[in-house]
């Protein structure tokens, strides 16, 4: 039987135009540091977070991208480094039949959208095992951040999406 379906979709031997696919999701790296353990627990002091995000894709073959999400939180209490978790999320995404500019939206937008609940959870976890209070990464607008890439790749000259290689930065 030729159209044979599997919950409704069309097989993917069958299916033709466009496709996205999710490939794999891992963990590339992780870290996790409390410099100045165990006398940083005993400190009274107001903590301070930093959170640096950061995004990059590698092309991996004609249609397949590997895209990395990390993360990197540093928590500081006064003037001593209370801890440094450390996370690089990582995906393999397939993306065939699509126009350039279209991989490039998707590297950008919605690849470091399936990633950011793994860095999520990863980061709360590696703070409360730890022995810090859980921290819960707050939702991140990649279209905005896409959006600012862009800005600035036209503001440095680019050539145009059309005759790039996929940025995919956030």
């Amino acid at each position: 039987m030729s159209d044979e379906t599997t919950n409704g979709a069309v097989a993917p031997a069958e299916a033709a135009g466009p496709a996205f696919t999710v490939e794999k999701i891992y963990v590339k790296d992780v870290s996790f540091e409390v410099p100045g353990a165990p006398a940083i627990f005993t400190e009274n002091v107001q903590p301070e977070l930093q959170l640096n995000l950061n995004q990059r894709v590698q092309r991996l073959g004609e249609n397949a991208f590997e895209v990395v999400l990390g993360v990197t939180l540093t928590c500081k209490a006064g003037d001593k480094t209370a801890y440094v978790a450390e996370v690089q999320q990582a995906g393999i995404f397939g993306l065939m039949g699509l126009e350039a500019q279209a991989v490039d939206v998707l590297l950008g937008t919605q690849c470091p959208n399936i990633l950011f609940p793994y860095v999520r959870q990863l980061v709360s976890d590696l703070v409360q095992a730890g022995g810090f209070p859980p921290f819960f990464l707050q939702p991140i607008n990649f279209d905005a951040l896409y959006a600012e890439s862009l800005r600035q790749r036209a503001a440095q000259g680019d050539a145009g999406l059309a005759n790039s290689e996929p940025a995919g930065n956030a």
